[in-house]
Protein backbone atom coordinates (compact mmCIF):
# COMPACT_ATOMS: atom_id res chain seq x y z
CA UNK A 1 0.00 0.00 0.00
CA UNK A 2 1.05 3.42 -0.76
CA UNK A 3 1.96 5.33 2.66
CA UNK A 4 -0.61 7.51 3.81
CA UNK A 5 -0.62 11.39 3.03
CA UNK A 6 2.22 9.97 0.62
CA UNK A 7 2.89 12.99 -2.38
CA UNK A 8 0.72 11.84 -5.90
CA UNK A 9 3.01 10.48 -9.06
CA UNK A 10 2.25 12.96 -11.79
CA UNK A 11 3.39 11.50 -15.42
CA UNK A 12 5.10 14.04 -17.28
CA UNK A 13 3.80 13.27 -20.93
CA UNK A 14 5.41 14.95 -23.53
CA UNK A 15 4.00 15.33 -27.38
CA UNK A 16 0.90 16.29 -29.18
CA UNK A 17 -2.11 15.73 -26.76
CA UNK A 18 -4.44 13.18 -28.33
CA UNK A 19 -6.87 10.37 -27.32
CA UNK A 20 -4.12 7.35 -28.21
CA UNK A 21 -1.90 9.86 -26.27
CA UNK A 22 -4.46 9.81 -23.30
CA UNK A 23 -5.18 5.73 -23.41
CA UNK A 24 -1.19 5.00 -23.22
CA UNK A 25 -0.79 6.79 -20.15
CA UNK A 26 -3.97 5.82 -18.43
CA UNK A 27 -2.14 2.38 -19.13
CA UNK A 28 1.07 3.16 -17.46
CA UNK A 29 -0.69 4.89 -14.95
CA UNK A 30 -3.00 1.77 -14.54
CA UNK A 31 -0.19 -0.87 -13.94
CA UNK A 32 1.53 1.45 -11.39
CA UNK A 33 -1.14 1.52 -9.71
CA UNK A 34 -1.45 -2.49 -9.85
CA UNK A 35 1.66 -2.12 -8.22
CA UNK A 36 1.13 -0.29 -5.33
CA UNK A 37 -2.60 0.29 -4.17
CA UNK A 38 -3.78 3.18 -3.22
CA UNK A 39 -1.15 5.20 -4.97
CA UNK A 40 -1.99 8.50 -6.01
CA UNK A 41 -1.50 8.60 -9.34
CA UNK A 42 -2.14 12.04 -12.15
CA UNK A 43 -1.42 13.02 -15.73
CA UNK A 44 -0.21 15.99 -16.71
CA UNK A 45 0.37 17.05 -20.67
CA UNK A 46 3.83 19.14 -21.29
CA UNK A 47 1.97 20.72 -24.50
CA UNK A 48 -1.92 20.14 -22.41
CA UNK A 49 -4.62 22.35 -23.10
CA UNK A 50 -7.61 22.50 -21.14
CA UNK A 51 -9.53 19.92 -18.66
CA UNK A 52 -9.14 16.98 -21.40
CA UNK A 53 -5.40 17.42 -21.24
CA UNK A 54 -4.72 19.27 -18.55
CA UNK A 55 -0.87 20.77 -18.76
CA UNK A 56 1.19 19.60 -16.06
CA UNK A 57 1.45 22.83 -14.27
CA UNK A 58 -1.79 22.93 -13.53
CA UNK A 59 -2.56 19.34 -12.25
CA UNK A 60 0.77 20.16 -9.96
CA UNK A 61 -1.29 23.17 -8.80
CA UNK A 62 -4.45 21.36 -8.16
CA UNK A 63 -2.27 18.53 -6.49
CA UNK A 64 -1.23 21.11 -4.03
CA UNK A 65 -4.69 23.11 -3.36
CA UNK A 66 -6.18 19.33 -2.85
CA UNK A 67 -3.25 18.97 0.13
CA UNK A 68 -3.86 22.42 1.62
CA UNK A 69 -7.61 22.01 1.83
CA UNK A 70 -7.42 18.19 3.61
CA UNK A 71 -5.38 19.53 6.33
CA UNK A 72 -7.29 22.82 6.72
CA UNK A 73 -10.66 20.65 6.14
CA UNK A 74 -8.97 18.38 9.44
CA UNK A 75 -7.86 21.41 11.48
CA UNK A 76 -11.26 22.73 11.26
CA UNK A 77 -12.67 19.88 12.69
CA UNK A 78 -11.17 20.22 15.76
CA UNK A 79 -7.64 17.78 14.75
CA UNK A 80 -4.06 18.93 15.93
CA UNK A 81 -2.83 17.90 12.14
CA UNK A 82 -0.05 20.09 10.16
CA UNK A 83 0.75 19.75 6.34
CA UNK A 84 3.46 17.34 5.82
CA UNK A 85 6.69 19.40 4.65
CA UNK A 86 7.18 16.84 1.43
CA UNK A 87 6.80 17.22 -1.73
CA UNK A 88 3.09 17.71 -3.21
CA UNK A 89 3.85 15.36 -5.87
CA UNK A 90 6.55 13.49 -7.64
CA UNK A 91 7.30 14.20 -11.34
CA UNK A 92 8.07 11.18 -13.78
CA UNK A 93 8.80 12.16 -17.15
CA UNK A 94 7.73 9.83 -19.75
CA UNK A 95 11.02 9.14 -21.68
CA UNK A 96 12.71 5.82 -22.16
CA UNK A 97 15.62 7.63 -22.55
CA UNK A 98 17.30 11.92 -22.23
CA UNK A 99 15.63 14.98 -24.36
CA UNK A 100 16.96 18.20 -23.13
CA UNK A 101 14.81 20.03 -24.77
CA UNK A 102 11.56 18.23 -22.93
CA UNK A 103 13.06 17.85 -20.09
CA UNK A 104 13.70 21.93 -19.70
CA UNK A 105 9.90 21.94 -20.57
CA UNK A 106 9.38 19.90 -17.82
CA UNK A 107 11.35 21.39 -15.30
CA UNK A 108 9.96 24.78 -16.35
CA UNK A 109 5.92 23.59 -15.95
CA UNK A 110 7.25 22.58 -12.18
CA UNK A 111 8.54 25.42 -11.33
CA UNK A 112 5.77 27.80 -12.62
CA UNK A 113 3.17 25.33 -10.87
CA UNK A 114 4.64 27.10 -7.73
CA UNK A 115 4.63 23.86 -5.46
CA UNK A 116 7.14 21.76 -3.84
CA UNK A 117 7.51 18.77 -6.70
CA UNK A 118 10.49 16.35 -7.33
CA UNK A 119 11.52 16.02 -10.73
CA UNK A 120 13.07 12.49 -11.64
CA UNK A 121 15.30 11.25 -14.07
CA UNK A 122 13.56 9.46 -17.58
CA UNK A 123 13.05 5.77 -17.39
CA UNK A 124 16.36 4.45 -18.79
CA UNK A 125 18.78 2.87 -19.32
CA UNK A 126 17.77 -0.12 -18.00
CA UNK A 127 17.56 -3.79 -18.50
CA UNK A 128 13.13 -3.80 -18.51
CA UNK A 129 13.75 -1.20 -22.16
CA UNK A 130 15.80 -4.16 -23.52
CA UNK A 131 13.37 -6.72 -23.04
CA UNK A 132 10.45 -4.29 -23.84
CA UNK A 133 12.50 -3.73 -27.65
CA UNK A 134 12.94 -7.36 -27.56
CA UNK A 135 9.18 -8.02 -27.25
CA UNK A 136 8.37 -5.39 -29.87
CA UNK A 137 10.91 -6.93 -32.28
CA UNK A 138 9.73 -10.19 -32.39
CA UNK A 139 5.95 -9.06 -32.12
CA UNK A 140 6.93 -7.51 -35.60
CA UNK A 141 8.42 -10.84 -36.78
CA UNK A 142 11.70 -8.92 -36.69
CA UNK A 143 13.37 -11.47 -34.03
CA UNK A 144 12.94 -14.62 -32.46
CA UNK A 145 10.84 -14.42 -29.36
CA UNK A 146 13.21 -16.87 -27.59
CA UNK A 147 16.93 -18.23 -28.53
CA UNK A 148 16.05 -21.44 -26.95
CA UNK A 149 13.30 -22.34 -29.30
CA UNK A 150 14.45 -24.50 -32.53
CA UNK A 151 12.16 -22.06 -34.86
CA UNK A 152 12.92 -19.94 -37.48
CA UNK A 153 11.79 -16.62 -38.01
CA UNK A 154 12.15 -15.78 -41.63
CA UNK A 155 12.00 -12.14 -41.94
CA UNK A 156 14.51 -11.88 -38.44
CA UNK A 157 16.66 -9.41 -38.41
CA UNK A 158 20.61 -9.47 -38.02
CA UNK A 159 21.29 -6.07 -37.46
CA UNK A 160 19.49 -3.26 -35.40
CA UNK A 161 19.50 0.20 -35.80
CA UNK A 162 17.83 1.72 -31.88
CA UNK A 163 16.80 5.25 -32.80
CA UNK A 164 16.35 7.60 -29.93
CA UNK A 165 15.87 11.53 -30.08
CA UNK A 166 17.26 14.04 -27.79
CA UNK A 167 20.90 14.38 -29.59
CA UNK A 168 24.06 12.81 -28.80
CA UNK A 169 22.97 12.60 -25.05
CA UNK A 170 20.24 10.15 -26.30
CA UNK A 171 22.20 8.36 -28.50
CA UNK A 172 24.37 7.68 -25.68
CA UNK A 173 22.06 6.23 -23.16
CA UNK A 174 20.38 4.46 -25.79
CA UNK A 175 23.59 2.44 -26.98
CA UNK A 176 23.92 1.79 -22.98
CA UNK A 177 20.32 -0.85 -23.55
CA UNK A 178 21.39 -1.16 -27.06
CA UNK A 179 24.51 -3.57 -25.43
CA UNK A 180 21.58 -5.51 -23.27
CA UNK A 181 19.33 -5.69 -26.30
CA UNK A 182 22.27 -7.51 -28.10
CA UNK A 183 23.25 -9.86 -25.46
CA UNK A 184 19.61 -10.52 -25.92
CA UNK A 185 19.63 -11.16 -29.70
CA UNK A 186 23.11 -12.37 -30.37
CA UNK A 187 23.08 -9.70 -33.54
CA UNK A 188 24.85 -6.18 -33.57
CA UNK A 189 22.89 -2.93 -32.10
CA UNK A 190 23.67 -0.01 -32.77
CA UNK A 191 21.81 3.65 -31.85
CA UNK A 192 21.19 6.56 -33.97
CA UNK A 193 18.77 9.82 -33.82
CA UNK A 194 15.91 10.36 -35.45
CA UNK A 195 16.51 13.98 -35.21
CA UNK A 196 20.22 13.94 -36.59
CA UNK A 197 19.33 14.28 -40.33
CA UNK A 198 22.01 11.19 -41.96
CA UNK A 199 22.07 9.57 -38.27
CA UNK A 200 19.82 6.35 -39.29
CA UNK A 201 21.34 5.83 -42.86
CA UNK A 202 24.51 6.10 -41.64
CA UNK A 203 24.46 3.93 -38.93
CA UNK A 204 22.65 1.38 -41.72
CA UNK A 205 25.85 1.71 -43.65
CA UNK A 206 27.88 0.73 -40.84
CA UNK A 207 26.06 -1.88 -39.90
CA UNK A 208 26.04 -3.54 -43.85
CA UNK A 209 29.21 -2.64 -44.28
CA UNK A 210 29.87 -5.06 -40.90
CA UNK A 211 27.86 -7.94 -42.40
CA UNK A 212 24.53 -7.43 -41.84
CA UNK A 213 22.16 -7.76 -44.83
CA UNK A 214 18.46 -7.62 -42.67
CA UNK A 215 17.92 -4.80 -40.51
CA UNK A 216 15.59 -3.35 -38.37
CA UNK A 217 14.67 -0.12 -36.35
CA UNK A 218 13.73 -0.22 -33.05
CA UNK A 219 12.28 2.47 -31.52
CA UNK A 220 14.13 3.70 -28.18
CA UNK A 221 11.37 5.54 -27.66
CA UNK A 222 7.39 5.40 -25.41
CA UNK A 223 5.56 7.19 -28.31
CA UNK A 224 4.20 10.35 -27.81
CA UNK A 225 7.48 12.55 -28.00
CA UNK A 226 7.64 11.47 -31.64
CA UNK A 227 5.78 11.81 -34.82
CA UNK A 228 4.86 8.39 -36.07
CA UNK A 229 5.58 9.65 -39.72
CA UNK A 230 9.03 10.29 -38.78
CA UNK A 231 9.58 6.78 -38.00
CA UNK A 232 8.08 5.48 -41.07
CA UNK A 233 10.26 8.25 -43.06
CA UNK A 234 13.26 6.76 -41.32
CA UNK A 235 12.81 3.41 -41.77
CA UNK A 236 12.32 4.16 -45.35
CA UNK A 237 14.90 5.57 -45.67
CA UNK A 238 17.12 3.50 -44.47
CA UNK A 239 15.62 0.32 -46.20
CA UNK A 240 14.71 -1.71 -43.15
CA UNK A 241 11.34 -2.87 -41.39
CA UNK A 242 10.44 -0.90 -37.66
CA UNK A 243 9.05 -2.31 -34.74
CA UNK A 244 6.47 -0.39 -33.01
CA UNK A 245 7.57 2.34 -30.12
CA UNK A 246 7.72 1.07 -26.58
CA UNK A 247 4.32 2.19 -25.48
CA UNK A 248 2.07 0.77 -22.64
CA UNK A 249 4.54 -2.49 -22.12
CA UNK A 250 4.16 -3.16 -18.53
CA UNK A 251 7.80 -2.53 -17.64
CA UNK A 252 7.11 0.56 -18.47
CA UNK A 253 4.59 1.29 -15.88
CA UNK A 254 7.01 -0.67 -13.52
CA UNK A 255 9.94 1.59 -14.01
CA UNK A 256 7.33 4.78 -14.06
CA UNK A 257 6.66 3.61 -10.46
CA UNK A 258 10.22 2.58 -9.59
CA UNK A 259 11.36 6.29 -10.42
CA UNK A 260 8.50 7.04 -7.79
CA UNK A 261 8.85 5.23 -4.89
CA UNK A 262 13.29 5.62 -5.17
CA UNK A 263 12.60 9.16 -4.70
CA UNK A 264 10.81 8.73 -1.79
CA UNK A 265 13.00 6.29 -0.11
CA UNK A 266 10.05 3.89 -0.01
CA UNK A 267 11.28 1.67 -2.94
CA UNK A 268 10.08 -2.02 -3.16
CA UNK A 269 11.80 -4.36 -5.17
CA UNK A 270 13.30 -3.27 -7.93
CA UNK A 271 11.05 -4.66 -11.09
CA UNK A 272 13.62 -7.43 -12.78
CA UNK A 273 14.05 -8.04 -16.43
CA UNK A 274 13.61 -11.54 -17.51
CA UNK A 275 16.43 -13.31 -18.93
CA UNK A 276 17.64 -13.64 -22.30
CA UNK A 277 17.26 -17.30 -23.25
Amino acid sequence: MAPEDAPALVLAVPGTPSAATRSLAEEVVSIARSELPGLDARIGYVDGDGDEFPTLQSVLTRAGEERTARYEHARAAGLDVKEPDGPVGVVVPLLAGPNGSLLRQIRQAVMESRVGAELTDVLGPHPLLAEALHVRLSEAGLARADRARLFTVATAADGIILASVGGDEAVQAAGITGMLLAARLAVPVMAAALDDDGSIVSVAEQLRSAGSQQLALAPYLIGPEIDAGLLEAAAEEAGCSAAEALGAYPAIGKLVLSKYTTALGIAPQQPQSMPAR
